[in-house]
């Protein structure tokens, strides 16, 4: 009896190069560039913030995997999981801030709920929020970059420029927006950014700000080398377009339109620019909200996704008490993606309008 030339199996057929050992290592590779820079601008102390994330998680990660006699320390999660932590603190903070913010990261917001794939938040940004609320005073602290610690007064390096903004703001300025107030307020900037700005028109500070040059948490103040991972990102077809491009940009025009009534101006006249460069906003449309476990699956989804993301952003940014939220807004929309997932479906292949109407019809009959 002749065996048959075809075997049927079930899906799927067709496998793709990538593991999730070479998505996670290089999506370490694409962090970097900002890595490298906030350790520059940042000096050594950065250094040893990241180095006891990673090394927090890591060992958290093997614990778990010996006691579940799983082998799971090599895949890369662990260490991604651990360098994000790390991006997301202040060079300022003590160290058993991201100590307690990777542990919380690897066994409450991965593991508890079945380990890599099985959780509902992005684990990093968990472990970032819990120690945030948890320690508010030192993860709202920040330096000067090397770049700008001779020309920062201490009081200004201890905000960002997007929040020392809208604490001006709160304070009862009016009639500015961000780069505006920030020019007013002498908040300094390179001499690199003054020359581009004298020369282009465009705001010193949004220059600093692409640069890196500005006080902020160790892997958000360079949008520069944020976007050259972004890029290393789609060549490697890592991540699409659709999530980063669409939470920016729904960021940017609203911060444009609306961001400018707290200050008392009106709609339309907002700052597109400032709204994006800081506050951890590229981080985190590029490396954490395309997660894709918390993400929605199809590209439907992924466009509502990124749109409820940049909407959360800026409502509290602009009209809460936390000036960047970066965080909590992906967090709120990872709490939404099962639900996205279930009512975006994609068309099943064949399915056309008339096979439809003809089951409708068939179904009534």
């Amino acid at each position: 009896m002749n065996k048959p030339s075809l075997t049927v199996s079930s899906s799927p057929h067709l496998h793709a190069k990538a593991d999730t050992a070479s998505i996670m290592w290089n999506v370490s590779i694409a962090l970097a560039p900002a890595t490298l820079w906030g350790v520059y601008a940042f000096g050594l102390r950065a250094l040893l913030v990241l180095g006891v994330s990673i090394i927090s998680a890591l060992l958290c990660e093997y614990l778990l995997g010996k006691l579940h006699n799983e082998s799971t320390l090599w895949d890369g999660s662990a260490f991604l999981t651990g360098l994000l932590v790390g991006l997301n603190m202040s060079p300022s903070v003590p160290l058993f801030i991201p100590f307690l913010a990777s542990v919380f990261a690897i066994f409450i917001a991965k593991w508890v709920f079945g380990g890599l794939g099985a959780n509902w938040a992005n684990p990093a940004l968990s472990g970032r929020v819990f120690v945030f609320f948890s320690f508010t005073t030192p993860m709202s602290s920040f330096v000067a970059p090397r770049t700008l610690a001779a020309a920062m007064p201490d009081a200004l390096a201890s905000a960002t420029p997007l929040s020392f903004a809208k604490t001006a703001i709160a304070g009862g300025a009016s009639g500015m927006n961000s780069s505006a107030l920030l020019s007013a307020s002498g908040y300094p900037a390179t001499g690199f950014a003054q020359t581009i700005a004298n020369a282009t028109g465009f705001s010193a500070y949004n220059v600093d700000a692409f640069l890196g040059n500005v006080a902020g948490c160790i892997g958000e103040v360079s949008v520069l080398a944020l976007l050259i991972g972004g890029i290393y990102m789609l060549a490697t077809k890592i991540i699409t377009w659709h999530i980063p491009v669409t939470y920016l940009l729904t960021v940017g025009v609203l911060s444009w339109i609306f961001g400018g009534i707290p200050a008392g101006l009106g709609i339309f006249a907002g700052s597109f620019f400032p709204s994006m460069f800081t506050g951890g906003l590229v981080l985190g449309a590029l490396f954490m909200a395309t997660d894709y476990v918390t993400s929605p699956i199809t590209h439907k989804g992924q466009l509502i996704y990124a749109l409820g993301c940049g909407f959360f952003t800026f409502l509290f940014r602009y009209f809460g008490s936390m000036p960047e939220a970066v965080s909590v807004s992906i967090l709120l929309m990872n709490i939404i993606t099962p639900t996205i997932d279930r009512y975006v479906i994609p068309r099943k292949f064949g399915d056309t309008k008339e096979l439809r109407k003809k089951q409708k019809q068939e179904a009534k009959a």
